[in-house]
């Protein structure tokens, strides 16, 4: 979290904004400036440098999207939070389409405003990191490569020092991938973290299940990385609210095997690789990228496939803003028991969701 804070609001309602001026004075590392138009607010934010901006939905004089699609051609990382005078669900689904962070409805909670701020400020800075990550990993890339030869004529000139270097690289690669797997993650706010969640619970029901800590070991890092095929897939359909289009769909089913092409280069991560490219498999063969079914579907992934189904119905996601209660969460899991999960792996889940 950053010390200080610049805020820029944007609306006419100047009852709002003097009200607001006089709460954030209080705050000593907050600071904002208000603008009364869209026009004059857009010149602001292209001068300043703002970490958030706060903007009234129905200004008269722009239509809310020309405003979001304008500050984000002007900085793409901006979190944009909106103050609604009404909170119609047809219009909460229209703004989380533009792709606003959140928002604040009248009257202003002011303890959710600052705490929308805060987490704000957050995702601000993991999205400008995700950013120049994705920009440096070609030259990253043709660094690594150069690194690799020169390590092998090292390696030649002295095999003492293969295995050393060996491990060198190896946690190179894994911190590298691992950076860019949680970056994915944290492309939408909903599914922050997820990753990790999901490695937590899958290494609970792997130890239930009383897997060899080396089989172990590979679920959580395939856990880490079941996602990485997401950075071909477009925001806008990662963070859809409503049904996905047949193509659409399409593009999100790749996901798996795009992550494993991502990683075939690293010989290293055979297993997890496999994991990785199965965690979307069916037990009953309905499942992607390729049908698997039953006791052809690696293990590690049929427990990674329980652990990520049951993450993502617990938590709040911009197709459901609701998360399901546990138990109906639980409920579901049972329902697919030998359609969808296999059956071993749910009766261990069982045995250990209420320790999650």
């Amino acid at each position: 979290m950053t010390d200080n804070c610049n805020v820029l609001l944007i609306s006419n309602d100047e009852a709002i904004s003097a009200y607001l001026k006089e709460k954030f004075a209080l705050h000593s590392r907050f600071s904002i400036q208000s603008e009364h138009s869209s026009n004059s607010g857009i010149d602001t934010f292209i001068r300043g440098g703002f970490d958030i901006v706060l903007i009234k939905i129905g200004m008269p004089d722009m239509e809310s999207s020309s405003l979001v699609l304008s500050l984000r051609a002007i900085d793409p990382n901006c979190v944009i939070i909106a103050l609604l005078e009404d909170t119609d669900p047809y219009l909460l689904r229209e703004i989380f389409k533009l792709g606003i962070y959140d928002f604040v409805s009248q009257p202003i909670n002011l303890e959710k405003l600052f705490f929308l701020i805060n987490k704000g400020i957050d995702l601000r800075s993991m999205m400008v990191t995700h950013h120049k990550l994705l920009e440096g990993l070609k030259e990253q890339n043709a660094s690594l490569h150069k690194q690799n030869s020169l390590l092998a004529r090292r390696i030649e000139e002295s095999t003492k020092n293969l295995t050393r270097l060996y491990e060198d690289l190896r946690q190179t690669y894994m911190r590298t991938i691992k950076v860019l797997a949680q970056a994915i993650d944290a492309r939408d706010h909903y599914t922050h973290r997820h990753s990790e969640t999901v490695a937590k619970y899958a290494v609970a029901i792997a130890e239930e299940m009383r897997l060899a800590a080396h089989e172990i070991e590979l679920i959580r890092d395939a856990c880490e990385l079941h996602d990485l095929g997401k950075i071909g897939v477009e925001d806008c359909i990662l963070g859809k609210s409503s049904s996905l289009t047949s193509h659409e769909w399409e593009q999100i089913k790749r996901h798996p095997q795009m992550g494993a092409q991502i990683l075939q280069p690293l010989t290293f991560l055979d297993g997890v690789i496999d994991l990785v490219k199965q965690h979307h498999e069916h037990y009953d063969g309905s499942g992607y990228p390729e049908g698997r079914r039953a006791d052809d579907i690696l293990i590690g992934a049929r427990i990674i496939h329980v652990a990520d189904a049951y993450e993502a119905m617990r938590s709040a996601r911009s197709y459901r803003l609701t998360p399901l209660t546990k138990e109906d969460a639980i409920l579901e899991i049972k329902n697919n028991r030998g359609t969808q999960f296999d059956p071993n792996v749910v009766d261990a889940f069982l045995k250990i969701v209420n320790k999650l």
